[in-house]
């Protein structure tokens, strides 16, 4: 009881100090736990930029495509007609991304005669909901596919996808276990949301603090319990055996060029690595985006034939 007592009134100078470290430790736990939980808030609910677009100024004749994503209700995408018949092409985009960034390298599909398919993921976009990092997105992106498909007009056992981060990774996680997928191109995968946690609370700076990173996983986690169980992708692209894949470094992102290069030895091949000059299709200038769509174009036109 005398310690008890002690510790209610402190008359020593140990107990006092005791009291004021528990105090200190009590403060900065609580901040750890409130500077995380707003990290994850702000990541699961980016601030979503909407681009408004009208199709029918758009060249190409783009329509309307609606799909239903289930538990998540309505949705609707972009669809570049190509030659009937021909491929389908769904591109995923980046987090933090909408679909509207995605209109040259669309139209330059399109070019081709590709029929070509553009949405947002929940949070992005046009998109409502919240965002996983890519659980529930790869839902979204089989949706998208089967709504494409349903269509009639495309050739339904041969998709292509291309993505960057997020998207490249819910492409390669659609690609495992789809078997009408047989071409994909991704940049800058990661290989589990988790991992998109920590890069992301990297960037905002905050990552030296302690305990920041692990615990801000520890609250996505809970946010997703029904994913627990995901593998990360390195123990699943070995299943990738006939699908075509070109994975794409970009050395400004260090993390994300070493899991792209990571996810590419552990794929089965078909596959090739190409390092790029800059990353982030979205941000990169008029002569890059060129480059790098002529690229995009250039593996799709060998790895997924408009005519069989």
């Amino acid at each position: 009881m005398g310690f008890i007592s002690e510790l209610r009134h402190p008359t020593t100078l140990y107990a006092k100090l005791f009291i004021a470290f528990l105090t200190l430790l009590f403060f900065v736990l609580l901040a750890t736990v409130a500077i995380s939980g707003f990290l994850v808030y702000r990541m699961v609910l980016p601030v979503r930029t909407r681009s408004d677009v009208d199709l029918k100024n758009l060249p190409g004749h783009p329509v309307v495509l609606t799909f239903n994503v289930s538990g998540e209700g309505p949705r609707d995408g972009w669809f570049f007609p190509g030659l009937k018949n021909a491929p389908a092409i769904v591109l995923c985009p980046a987090y933090d991304s909408s679909r509207a960034e995605l209109l040259t390298l669309a139209s330059a599909l399109q070019d081709q005669q590709y029929n070509v398919f553009l949405f947002d993921f929940s949070a992005h976009g046009s998109a409502a909901g919240r965002s996983s990092l890519g659980f529930r997105e790869v839902a979204e992106l089989r949706a998208a596919i089967d709504a494409v498909v349903n269509r009639g007009d495309v050739d339904a056992n041969h998709i292509g996808l291309w993505g960057v981060d997020m998207g490249a990774y819910v492409a390669l996680s659609e690609a495992v276990g789809d078997r009408r997928v047989t071409a994909v191109a991704v940049e800058s995968p990661y290989e589990h949301p988790n991992d998109m946690v920590a890069l992301d609370i990297g960037r905002s700076g905050l990552g030296s603090l302690p305990f920041i990173t692990r615990l801000s996983q520890m609250i996505f986690r809970w946010l997703n319990p029904q994913f627990r169980n995901v593998p990360p992708l390195k123990t699943r692209v070995t299943q990738l055996s006939g699908v075509t894949q070109l994975y794409l470094e970009s050395p400004e992102d260090p993390i994300l060029a070493a899991s792209t290069s990571d996810l590419f030895q552990a794929s089965a091949p078909p596959h090739d690595l190409v390092t790029l000059e800059h990353g982030n299709y979205a941000s990169m200038l008029d002569d890059e985006k060129r480059i790098y769509e002529n690229r995009i174009v250039s593996f799709f036109l060998v790895k997924l034939p408009l005519v069989r």
